[in-house]
């Protein structure tokens, strides 16, 4: 499935046509999970069925096409069933009982509702909001796919504007000849990551580079008067500022995986829970900094993309064991060299990543894949 994202132009009569149409979302969402709440055995066709119940009763949710408000009602069994699978699988601490929710800024349209140009640089919403036609402006090509691929229409709203994003169902897969190279990847805070070769690549640090600004703009909005005009103007510039900072990190993200995924036949990193490791408040802004989830993410995407082979193991002693003779040597956070008693002295970073390889080509090893004995990674299971 690919999401091709293009921003949006039109007149602020259309603006707010969307404006109402996300709020109806809303409250069809609420509505069903109300409904869950009331009746405990509800299926999802029985949300399905209140959508139309809801359409007859509330004239304005009736403007919104129907296969809309039924994908709004998709998102509240997508929370319900999530919660579900917790409860099942018995996860530690809360189970993420589903929440009402109170700043939707998406909209979305299955196969009907909408019409799309046939030079693909507009499309007109059809229902009874008068969305009417929007311009599209973006680098994505749509006319390398048929109407019937586009599966999904999303209209979703931002701090710089509007945006409409396109679900495309396409397998998208790409061979690369084998590198012959392994790689191992520890990540931290000093340096966004250290590899098995001892290379660092620099933490940018985004979010910290921003803060000035951040903090400026968040300043002027407490300043103003809440419900004024200047109020919003505020909180629109201080939402650009976030939505820069977010945008950063994943382009970082992105283009770093790629670049990793690309160079080498099988990748190993650690398994971290990045959601245990924010509980410690002196390195939570630091550690949501990083974007480490993120980066992983990508590095997997890509791997199914190119045909390589990601592998997650635990993370546990990789910094402490030695990489050589494997003595576990302990050492405090701020111990930056690795010195072992059989001579071995390195970047505890470095230590860690050739530990992190050895492991990943060991779990790798016991799943039977053949990448490293063939140099042919393009059948094997790309996440372990």
């Amino acid at each position: 499935m690919l999401v091709f994202e293009f921003k949006t132009y039109g007149k602020p009569q259309q603006f707010a046509s969307i404006d109402e149409a996300i709020r109806t979302a809303q409250f069809i969402r609420n509505k069903c999970l109300r409904f869950w709440i009331d009746h405990p055995k509800a299926s999802k066709y029985d949300l399905n069925k209140l959508c139309a119940v809801l359409a007859k009763e509330f004239p304005f949710a009736d403007k919104l096409n129907s296969q809309a408000r039924q994908a709004s009602a998709e998102r509240a069994w997508a929370a319900i069933s999530r919660f579900h699978e917790n409860c099942q699988k018995k996860v530690a601490g809360k189970k993420g009982f589903p929440q009402f929710q109170k700043d939707c800024r998406s909209v979305e349209y299955k196969t009907t509702g909408y019409k799309i140009a046939d030079d693909r640089k507009s499309i007109t919403f059809t229902d009874k909001n008068g969305i009417g036609k929007l311009r599209l402006k973006g680098t994505r090509d749509l006319n390398f796919y048929q109407p019937d691929q586009i599966k999904r229409v999303r209209l979703v709203k931002r701090a710089d504007g509007y945006y409409v994003q396109f679900c495309i169902s396409v397998d998208r897969t790409e061979i690369l000849p084998a590198t012959g190279k392994t790689i191992g990847l520890d990540v931290g805070l000093k340096s966004f990551y250290t590899d098995s070769n001892g290379l660092e690549v620099e933490n940018p640090k985004f979010y910290r580079t921003g803060a000035v600004k951040m903090k400026r703009a968040q300043r002027l909005v407490s300043r103003k008067v809440k419900g004024s005009t200047n109020r919003v103007k505020s909180r629109i510039k201080l939402g650009k500022i976030h939505l820069k900072i977010s945008r950063q990190r994943k382009d970082h993200a992105v283009k770093l995986a790629r670049c990793v995924i690309r160079s080498n036949d099988l990748v190993a990193y650690e398994d971290l829970r990045v959601r245990n490791m924010v509980k410690n408040h002196c390195l939570a802004k630091s550690i949501s900094d990083a974007g480490w989830y993120q980066f992983r993410v990508w590095l997997e995407t890509f791997a199914r993309v190119f045909g390589r082979v990601t592998v997650a193991v635990n993370p546990a002693y990789t910094s402490e064991e030695c990489s050589n003779c494997g003595v576990v040597v302990k050492k405090s956070l701020s111990t930056r060299t690795h010195a072992c008693q059989c001579g071995c002295v390195l970047d505890r970073d470095h230590n860690a990543a050739l530990n992190i390889l050895t492991k990943g080509i060991a779990t790798v090893g016991h799943t039977g894949s053949s990448v490293l004995d063939t140099g042919n990674a393009s059948g094997e299971t790309t996440s372990i």
